[in-house]
Protein backbone atom coordinates (compact mmCIF):
# COMPACT_ATOMS: atom_id res chain seq x y z
CA UNK A 1 0.00 0.00 0.00
CA UNK A 2 1.24 3.36 -1.10
CA UNK A 3 1.83 5.72 1.84
CA UNK A 4 4.02 8.12 0.88
CA UNK A 5 2.60 11.67 1.09
CA UNK A 6 4.03 14.33 3.27
CA UNK A 7 2.62 18.26 4.68
CA UNK A 8 3.92 21.25 5.02
CA UNK A 9 2.21 23.00 7.98
CA UNK A 10 0.48 26.55 7.36
CA UNK A 11 1.67 29.23 9.82
CA UNK A 12 -0.56 30.51 12.55
CA UNK A 13 -2.89 27.55 11.92
CA UNK A 14 -3.76 24.53 13.99
CA UNK A 15 -3.53 21.52 10.92
CA UNK A 16 -4.33 17.86 10.94
CA UNK A 17 -1.01 15.62 10.63
CA UNK A 18 -3.84 12.91 9.63
CA UNK A 19 -1.71 9.85 11.18
CA UNK A 20 1.45 8.89 12.79
CA UNK A 21 3.63 7.29 9.84
CA UNK A 22 2.29 3.96 10.77
CA UNK A 23 -1.28 2.65 10.03
CA UNK A 24 -3.46 2.43 12.79
CA UNK A 25 -4.36 -0.97 11.52
CA UNK A 26 -2.73 -3.51 9.96
CA UNK A 27 -3.45 -3.27 5.74
CA UNK A 28 -4.67 -7.13 5.95
CA UNK A 29 -7.33 -6.69 8.60
CA UNK A 30 -9.65 -4.90 6.13
CA UNK A 31 -8.04 -4.47 2.32
CA UNK A 32 -9.54 -6.70 0.07
CA UNK A 33 -7.72 -7.46 -3.52
CA UNK A 34 -10.56 -7.69 -6.29
CA UNK A 35 -7.93 -9.77 -8.55
CA UNK A 36 -8.66 -12.93 -6.63
CA UNK A 37 -12.73 -12.59 -7.32
CA UNK A 38 -12.30 -11.14 -10.97
CA UNK A 39 -11.36 -13.18 -14.30
CA UNK A 40 -8.15 -12.18 -15.49
CA UNK A 41 -9.00 -8.60 -17.92
CA UNK A 42 -12.31 -8.71 -17.08
CA UNK A 43 -13.45 -5.74 -14.49
CA UNK A 44 -14.72 -6.82 -10.83
CA UNK A 45 -18.59 -8.32 -10.62
CA UNK A 46 -20.89 -8.82 -7.91
CA UNK A 47 -20.55 -12.84 -6.38
CA UNK A 48 -21.86 -14.55 -2.71
CA UNK A 49 -18.31 -15.52 -2.25
CA UNK A 50 -17.25 -11.51 -2.70
CA UNK A 51 -20.33 -10.30 -0.52
CA UNK A 52 -19.40 -12.70 2.44
CA UNK A 53 -16.19 -11.44 2.50
CA UNK A 54 -17.00 -8.04 2.26
CA UNK A 55 -19.84 -7.88 5.18
CA UNK A 56 -17.44 -10.57 7.20
CA UNK A 57 -14.91 -7.96 7.10
CA UNK A 58 -17.31 -4.95 7.25
CA UNK A 59 -19.14 -6.72 10.35
CA UNK A 60 -15.45 -7.29 12.53
CA UNK A 61 -13.64 -4.36 11.64
CA UNK A 62 -16.26 -1.49 9.95
CA UNK A 63 -13.44 -1.00 7.20
CA UNK A 64 -13.68 -2.36 3.70
CA UNK A 65 -11.27 -1.25 1.19
CA UNK A 66 -11.47 -3.05 -2.13
CA UNK A 67 -8.67 -2.29 -4.64
CA UNK A 68 -7.98 -3.80 -8.18
CA UNK A 69 -11.48 -4.10 -9.32
CA UNK A 70 -10.49 -3.42 -12.78
CA UNK A 71 -13.87 -0.95 -12.64
CA UNK A 72 -13.82 2.46 -14.44
CA UNK A 73 -17.17 3.68 -14.21
CA UNK A 74 -19.39 4.63 -11.23
CA UNK A 75 -22.76 2.17 -11.65
CA UNK A 76 -20.28 -0.51 -12.36
CA UNK A 77 -18.13 0.27 -8.76
CA UNK A 78 -21.86 1.16 -6.69
CA UNK A 79 -22.89 -2.35 -7.73
CA UNK A 80 -20.15 -3.71 -5.67
CA UNK A 81 -20.12 -1.62 -2.94
CA UNK A 82 -24.53 -2.17 -2.88
CA UNK A 83 -23.75 -5.41 -1.60
CA UNK A 84 -22.83 -4.27 1.72
CA UNK A 85 -24.39 -0.59 2.05
CA UNK A 86 -27.89 -1.10 1.24
CA UNK A 87 -31.18 1.10 2.40
CA UNK A 88 -29.00 3.85 0.74
CA UNK A 89 -30.06 7.29 1.76
CA UNK A 90 -30.72 10.36 -0.09
CA UNK A 91 -29.97 13.75 1.55
CA UNK A 92 -32.43 15.33 3.39
CA UNK A 93 -33.04 18.55 4.69
CA UNK A 94 -30.99 19.42 7.32
CA UNK A 95 -27.65 17.85 5.65
CA UNK A 96 -25.45 19.65 3.97
CA UNK A 97 -26.31 18.68 0.41
CA UNK A 98 -23.75 17.12 -2.59
CA UNK A 99 -24.84 17.47 -5.91
CA UNK A 100 -25.77 13.76 -7.55
CA UNK A 101 -23.43 12.90 -9.84
CA UNK A 102 -24.97 9.79 -11.19
CA UNK A 103 -28.23 7.98 -9.97
CA UNK A 104 -27.84 7.81 -6.17
CA UNK A 105 -24.17 8.38 -5.98
CA UNK A 106 -23.06 12.02 -4.87
CA UNK A 107 -19.81 14.37 -5.00
CA UNK A 108 -17.76 14.41 -1.89
CA UNK A 109 -19.06 18.78 -2.27
CA UNK A 110 -15.99 20.34 -1.22
CA UNK A 111 -13.09 22.72 -2.54
CA UNK A 112 -10.35 20.13 -3.67
CA UNK A 113 -8.34 23.34 -2.20
CA UNK A 114 -9.41 22.96 1.24
CA UNK A 115 -8.53 19.91 3.63
CA UNK A 116 -11.34 18.55 5.77
CA UNK A 117 -10.45 17.21 9.19
CA UNK A 118 -12.26 14.10 10.46
CA UNK A 119 -15.52 13.48 10.99
CA UNK A 120 -18.80 11.34 11.22
CA UNK A 121 -21.15 12.06 8.87
CA UNK A 122 -24.09 14.21 9.36
CA UNK A 123 -23.16 13.95 13.21
CA UNK A 124 -24.71 17.74 13.29
CA UNK A 125 -28.39 16.68 13.23
CA UNK A 126 -30.81 14.48 14.35
CA UNK A 127 -30.77 11.55 12.11
CA UNK A 128 -27.62 10.47 11.01
CA UNK A 129 -26.29 7.32 8.74
CA UNK A 130 -24.72 4.15 9.71
CA UNK A 131 -22.05 3.99 7.38
CA UNK A 132 -20.57 5.41 3.68
CA UNK A 133 -18.51 4.32 0.52
CA UNK A 134 -16.55 6.08 -1.69
CA UNK A 135 -15.98 4.94 -5.20
CA UNK A 136 -12.88 5.80 -7.11
CA UNK A 137 -13.72 7.72 -9.96
CA UNK A 138 -10.95 9.86 -10.86
CA UNK A 139 -7.49 10.42 -9.32
CA UNK A 140 -4.29 12.71 -10.07
CA UNK A 141 -0.81 10.61 -10.65
CA UNK A 142 0.04 11.44 -6.63
CA UNK A 143 -1.60 12.17 -3.42
CA UNK A 144 -5.49 12.62 -3.06
CA UNK A 145 -5.65 10.18 -0.51
CA UNK A 146 -8.71 10.17 2.09
CA UNK A 147 -7.59 9.24 5.81
CA UNK A 148 -9.36 7.18 7.89
CA UNK A 149 -9.01 7.10 12.18
CA UNK A 150 -9.77 4.37 14.34
CA UNK A 151 -12.77 6.01 16.38
CA UNK A 152 -12.58 2.53 18.91
CA UNK A 153 -8.80 3.56 19.83
CA UNK A 154 -9.38 7.32 19.21
CA UNK A 155 -12.52 6.96 22.14
CA UNK A 156 -10.80 5.71 24.60
CA UNK A 157 -7.98 7.68 24.29
CA UNK A 158 -9.85 10.72 24.42
CA UNK A 159 -11.75 9.58 27.46
CA UNK A 160 -8.46 8.84 29.58
CA UNK A 161 -8.09 12.79 29.37
CA UNK A 162 -9.58 15.56 31.34
CA UNK A 163 -11.29 17.29 27.90
CA UNK A 164 -12.67 13.77 27.40
CA UNK A 165 -14.60 13.90 30.95
CA UNK A 166 -15.51 17.25 29.97
CA UNK A 167 -16.88 16.25 26.98
CA UNK A 168 -18.81 13.41 28.56
CA UNK A 169 -19.86 15.60 31.08
CA UNK A 170 -20.85 18.75 29.09
CA UNK A 171 -21.99 17.36 25.58
CA UNK A 172 -21.96 19.96 22.36
CA UNK A 173 -23.32 22.34 20.90
CA UNK A 174 -23.16 22.77 16.86
CA UNK A 175 -23.75 26.35 15.69
CA UNK A 176 -24.39 26.68 11.95
CA UNK A 177 -25.53 30.01 10.65
CA UNK A 178 -27.00 29.84 6.98
CA UNK A 179 -27.10 32.82 4.71
CA UNK A 180 -29.80 33.93 2.42
CA UNK A 181 -28.99 32.26 -1.66
CA UNK A 182 -31.28 35.92 -2.64
CA UNK A 183 -28.60 37.98 -1.25
CA UNK A 184 -26.00 36.97 -3.11
CA UNK A 185 -27.22 37.22 -6.66
CA UNK A 186 -24.48 38.26 -8.94
CA UNK A 187 -21.92 38.31 -5.97
CA UNK A 188 -19.33 36.07 -4.76
CA UNK A 189 -20.21 33.69 -2.21
CA UNK A 190 -17.50 35.76 0.27
CA UNK A 191 -18.15 34.48 3.48
CA UNK A 192 -20.82 31.52 2.74
CA UNK A 193 -20.75 27.79 3.75
CA UNK A 194 -24.10 26.95 2.51
CA UNK A 195 -27.26 28.47 2.16
CA UNK A 196 -30.55 27.76 3.83
CA UNK A 197 -32.35 27.31 1.11
CA UNK A 198 -29.47 24.79 -0.47
CA UNK A 199 -29.57 23.18 3.27
CA UNK A 200 -33.31 22.90 3.87
CA UNK A 201 -34.40 22.55 -0.16
CA UNK A 202 -36.98 25.09 0.14
CA UNK A 203 -36.91 28.77 -0.86
CA UNK A 204 -39.93 29.25 1.64
CA UNK A 205 -38.44 30.84 5.13
CA UNK A 206 -41.28 29.04 7.44
CA UNK A 207 -40.89 25.77 5.82
CA UNK A 208 -37.00 25.84 6.46
CA UNK A 209 -37.64 26.78 10.07
CA UNK A 210 -40.37 23.88 10.23
CA UNK A 211 -37.62 21.80 8.98
CA UNK A 212 -34.90 22.62 11.00
CA UNK A 213 -37.15 22.23 14.31
CA UNK A 214 -38.15 18.55 13.33
CA UNK A 215 -34.78 17.91 13.29
CA UNK A 216 -34.19 19.05 16.70
CA UNK A 217 -32.39 22.28 16.01
CA UNK A 218 -33.18 25.66 17.75
CA UNK A 219 -33.70 29.01 15.59
CA UNK A 220 -32.97 32.78 15.06
CA UNK A 221 -33.54 34.52 12.29
CA UNK A 222 -30.74 37.57 11.71
CA UNK A 223 -30.44 40.40 9.43
CA UNK A 224 -30.66 39.72 5.79
CA UNK A 225 -32.63 36.76 6.82
CA UNK A 226 -29.66 34.97 8.20
CA UNK A 227 -30.88 31.49 9.85
CA UNK A 228 -28.99 30.47 12.71
CA UNK A 229 -29.12 26.92 13.98
CA UNK A 230 -28.39 25.69 17.28
CA UNK A 231 -27.74 21.83 18.43
CA UNK A 232 -27.40 20.67 21.55
CA UNK A 233 -26.27 16.92 21.45
CA UNK A 234 -23.90 14.85 23.47
CA UNK A 235 -20.29 14.11 21.99
CA UNK A 236 -20.69 10.18 21.67
CA UNK A 237 -23.21 7.50 20.28
CA UNK A 238 -24.27 4.40 21.91
CA UNK A 239 -23.29 1.96 18.97
CA UNK A 240 -25.42 -1.55 19.17
CA UNK A 241 -23.33 -3.72 17.32
CA UNK A 242 -20.47 -3.22 20.08
CA UNK A 243 -22.97 -2.52 22.63
CA UNK A 244 -20.87 0.64 24.21
CA UNK A 245 -20.60 4.29 23.34
CA UNK A 246 -18.23 5.95 20.79
CA UNK A 247 -16.73 9.51 20.34
CA UNK A 248 -19.28 11.11 17.33
CA UNK A 249 -18.04 14.20 16.83
CA UNK A 250 -15.02 16.04 16.14
CA UNK A 251 -13.44 19.79 15.19
CA UNK A 252 -14.93 19.18 11.51
CA UNK A 253 -18.49 21.71 12.58
CA UNK A 254 -16.15 24.64 14.44
CA UNK A 255 -15.16 27.65 12.50
CA UNK A 256 -11.43 25.55 11.99
CA UNK A 257 -12.72 23.41 9.17
CA UNK A 258 -12.43 27.04 7.17
CA UNK A 259 -8.94 27.50 7.70
CA UNK A 260 -8.21 26.41 4.26
CA UNK A 261 -11.68 27.17 2.60
CA UNK A 262 -11.97 29.92 -0.42
CA UNK A 263 -13.94 32.83 0.22
CA UNK A 264 -14.22 31.97 4.26
CA UNK A 265 -10.54 31.16 5.14
CA UNK A 266 -10.23 35.22 5.56
CA UNK A 267 -12.93 35.66 8.25
CA UNK A 268 -11.77 35.83 12.30
CA UNK A 269 -13.61 32.80 13.73
CA UNK A 270 -16.75 34.83 15.57
CA UNK A 271 -18.08 35.45 11.62
CA UNK A 272 -17.38 31.70 10.56
CA UNK A 273 -20.78 29.75 9.44
CA UNK A 274 -19.77 27.18 12.04
CA UNK A 275 -18.61 26.98 15.75
CA UNK A 276 -18.35 23.96 18.11
CA UNK A 277 -18.72 24.83 21.88
CA UNK A 278 -19.53 22.70 24.69
CA UNK A 279 -23.35 22.13 25.52
CA UNK A 280 -23.49 24.98 28.26
CA UNK A 281 -22.17 27.43 25.52
CA UNK A 282 -18.78 27.68 26.62
CA UNK A 283 -15.79 28.00 24.59
CA UNK A 284 -12.93 25.19 23.69
CA UNK A 285 -9.46 26.61 24.59
CA UNK A 286 -6.63 26.09 22.12
CA UNK A 287 -5.02 23.41 24.40
CA UNK A 288 -8.43 21.62 23.99
CA UNK A 289 -8.83 21.79 20.34
CA UNK A 290 -5.41 20.81 19.74
CA UNK A 291 -5.91 17.16 21.63
CA UNK A 292 -9.58 16.68 20.00
CA UNK A 293 -7.14 17.04 16.47
CA UNK A 294 -4.48 14.72 17.88
CA UNK A 295 -6.85 12.08 18.95
CA UNK A 296 -8.20 11.30 15.60
CA UNK A 297 -4.79 11.82 13.58
CA UNK A 298 -2.93 9.10 16.14
CA UNK A 299 -5.23 6.57 15.10
CA UNK A 300 -5.18 7.42 11.14
CA UNK A 301 -4.58 5.40 8.19
CA UNK A 302 -4.17 6.24 5.02
CA UNK A 303 -6.41 4.98 2.31
CA UNK A 304 -3.84 5.83 -0.91
CA UNK A 305 -6.48 6.01 -3.51
CA UNK A 306 -5.87 3.63 -7.62
CA UNK A 307 -9.28 4.56 -10.00
CA UNK A 308 -11.57 1.57 -9.47
CA UNK A 309 -10.69 1.57 -5.60
CA UNK A 310 -14.18 0.83 -3.20
CA UNK A 311 -13.88 1.95 0.62
CA UNK A 312 -16.90 1.22 2.90
CA UNK A 313 -16.66 2.63 6.08
CA UNK A 314 -18.58 2.36 9.48
CA UNK A 315 -19.66 5.72 10.58
CA UNK A 316 -19.45 5.10 14.01
CA UNK A 317 -16.05 2.96 13.83
CA UNK A 318 -14.13 5.54 11.73
CA UNK A 319 -14.67 9.34 11.03
CA UNK A 320 -12.83 10.24 7.87
CA UNK A 321 -11.04 13.02 6.00
CA UNK A 322 -8.52 14.49 4.05
CA UNK A 323 -5.85 16.88 3.35
CA UNK A 324 -6.01 19.28 0.25
CA UNK A 325 -5.48 17.91 -2.56
CA UNK A 326 -2.99 20.10 -5.39
CA UNK A 327 -3.64 18.84 -9.26
CA UNK A 328 -1.12 19.20 -11.80
CA UNK A 329 -1.87 20.48 -15.21
CA UNK A 330 -4.73 17.94 -16.74
CA UNK A 331 -5.75 15.84 -13.49
CA UNK A 332 -8.94 15.57 -11.99
CA UNK A 333 -9.85 13.70 -8.17
CA UNK A 334 -13.40 12.47 -8.42
CA UNK A 335 -14.75 10.24 -5.33
CA UNK A 336 -18.50 9.25 -5.69
CA UNK A 337 -20.08 9.16 -2.50
CA UNK A 338 -23.15 6.54 -1.18
CA UNK A 339 -24.58 7.48 2.25
CA UNK A 340 -26.07 4.28 4.05
CA UNK A 341 -28.83 3.10 6.08
CA UNK A 342 -30.16 6.30 8.34
CA UNK A 343 -30.60 5.96 11.79
CA UNK A 344 -31.93 8.53 14.31
CA UNK A 345 -29.30 9.40 17.34
CA UNK A 346 -29.84 8.11 20.51
CA UNK A 347 -27.05 9.75 22.20
CA UNK A 348 -24.87 8.09 25.09
CA UNK A 349 -26.05 5.63 26.90
CA UNK A 350 -25.66 5.24 30.72
CA UNK A 351 -23.34 2.24 32.04
CA UNK A 352 -22.16 1.96 28.12
CA UNK A 353 -18.82 2.84 28.62
CA UNK A 354 -15.53 1.00 28.30
CA UNK A 355 -13.35 0.21 31.00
Amino acid sequence: MNTAETFAPLPDVLEPRWWTGTPALSPETFIINGNEYRTAGEPLEPSAELEARMQAMFDEVGLVYLINTGLEDLQGMRTIASQIVKNQRQYEGGANPRKPIEKNVYEVGAPLEAWLHYHHEMAYIGSSTKMVSFLAHKMPETGGFTYVSDNCQATDALLATPFGQKLKTLGLCYHRDLTDRDNFVDKLDIGVYNHWQQSFMTEDPEEAAAEAQRRGLSIEWGPDRLLKTRFYISAFEYFPHLDRNLLFSSLADDGMWFDTWPLVQHLPASERPLKLTFGDGTEMSAEEKALFLKVYDDYGIPIPWQVGDIAIICNYRFAHGRPAVHLQEGEERELGVLIGESFDRVEARDGKWQA
